[in-house]
């Protein structure tokens, strides 16, 4: 997946939060912006996505040479971020059921497997309500690292992990992001030692 923006920019009522954003991501590539807490990190991370729509500019996404319409984009992304939810009823292996009938896991890859990956085999007949902050992450980490996608976004991706978890992680992601298009969306240099990419949102503010 390649990703073009032309003069892509966003703005609440008169607030500038990012302007004239002129940047091609390629595939096989990671991406970190940086910046501090309400910065605008997120908020272009959504606009990427398609989540939220821009104030002005264009997005172009292309998949090995193929146009891919704004409306379809969904289909190729797979985000793991903190104002994303969980569904809390379900346990740990219906949450996976559900899941995959949008996105499969990695060829390769069972429920099974997959929860074995995070860690959490004792806790797979578990409510998600009743997981910790930080098994709910590993959660999510997981899902974006382990579904067949394009494009994977991080954004504050060692949110409420341990020491454990951040070595997880940081092992997984470098393994899980080849081949892929990776977005990093953080103020936490040990999220993204390995990026060569990295740009702060704050050289996006209008003057």
């Amino acid at each position: 997946m390649d990703i073009l923006t032309e003069n892509l920019g966003k703005k609440f009522r008169n607030e500038w939060i990012f302007k004239a954003v002129n940047l091609h991501f390629k595939q096989g590539e990671v991406y970190t912006f940086t910046g501090s807490n309400g910065s605008g990190k997120s908020t272009l991370l959504q606009v990427l996505s398609g989540y939220m729509p821009a104030s002005e500019g264009t997005i172009q996404y292309s998949l090995q040479g193929e146009k891919i319409s704004p409306d379809d984009i969904f289909k190729h992304i797979v985000i793991a971020a903190p104002y994303l939810e969980l569904i809390e009823e379900f346990t740990l292996t219906e949450l996976l059921a559900f899941h995959t009938q949008f996105k499969p896991l990695v060829q390769g890859y069972t429920h099974e497997a997959f929860i074995d990956f995070i860690e959490l085999p004792r806790a797979k007949n578990k409510a998600i309500k009743h997981f910790s902050s930080g098994m709910k992450q590993r959660v999510k980490l997981g899902l974006a690292f382990l579904s067949e996608s394009a494009v994977l976004m991080l954004d504050e991706p060692s949110s409420n992990l341990d020491r454990h978890a951040i070595a997880w992680y940081s092992k997984n992601v470098q393994i899980f992001a080849q081949n892929r298009l990776t977005f990093i969306c953080s103020n936490q240099p040990e999220e993204y030692t390995f990026c060569p990419n990295i740009y702060n949102i704050m050289d996006y503010k209008s003057l």
